[in-house]
């Protein structure tokens, strides 16, 4: 360990690191988006991923998580909206889109990005983990804003490690793919994959 970090820092980090490695949306959402459409795309919905987490532990350091929990109403509108977002994700991956010539890069890329925020903002999961597991890595002593910040800012650097990681790797198969002749297919298979984790989301997160 790095002379003066605090054990419970580095616990964090282990911690946030398993549960990053769990399937989930993101994970299978990013591996899709980088099979059909490539590294480049994947890494800007890894940057909104990233910031949608950011969002999610400066709202739950206000107390805007809590609310969203105590509320089955928010909650459930929360959880429901998230689920068809990844139905709409699945769908769209089923459907396919032309391919995107160079004048339409940024478009690709800005939509990748607001793909990723939009999956994590309406990921109740997210939010409850800011509440339920951060602050038991939180040492009593000193107010705790502070330590907060700290470990706010090491799990979404974890998460954007592993998500990138995710999309390199898969990212690798992208050429394969599309010399094989068998985009479609690879990539309706992967949608299917999308739906039924959406339909997984639903379940783990009822309560």
């Amino acid at each position: 360990m790095i002379e003066g970090l605090p054990p419970e820092l580095w616990a964090f980090v282990l911690a946030s690191f398993l549960i990053e490695l769990t399937p989930g949306p993101n994970m299978t959402w990013l591996a899709m988006l980088a099979v059909v459409e490539g590294r480049l795309r994947g890494y800007a919905a890894v940057a909104g991923i990233g910031l949608g987490l950011g969002l999610l532990g400066a709202a739950a350091a206000i107390g805007l998580a809590e609310l969203v929990q105590a509320s089955a109403v928010l909650y459930q509108t929360l959880r429901w909206a998230g689920v068809a977002f990844l139905l709409y994700l699945a769908y769209d991956g089923w459907r396919g889109e032309p391919a995107a010539g160079p004048q339409d890069l940024t478009v690709n890329l800005r939509r990748a990005f607001l793909r990723g925020l939009t999956t994590n903002l309406l990921n109740p999961n997210a939010a409850i983990f800011y509440i339920a597991v951060l602050p038991t890595f939180v040492a009593p002593g000193p107010p705790p804003g502070g330590q907060i910040a700290t470990l706010t800012a090491a799990y979404v650097a974890v998460a954007t490690l592993v998500h990138a990681a995710i999309v390199t790797l898969c990212g690798t198969f992208t050429s394969l793919v599309g010399k094989s002749g068998r985009e479609t297919l690879v990539r309706r298979a992967l949608s299917v994959g999308l739906a039924l984790v959406a339909l997984w989301f639903a379940w783990m997160t009822a309560k």
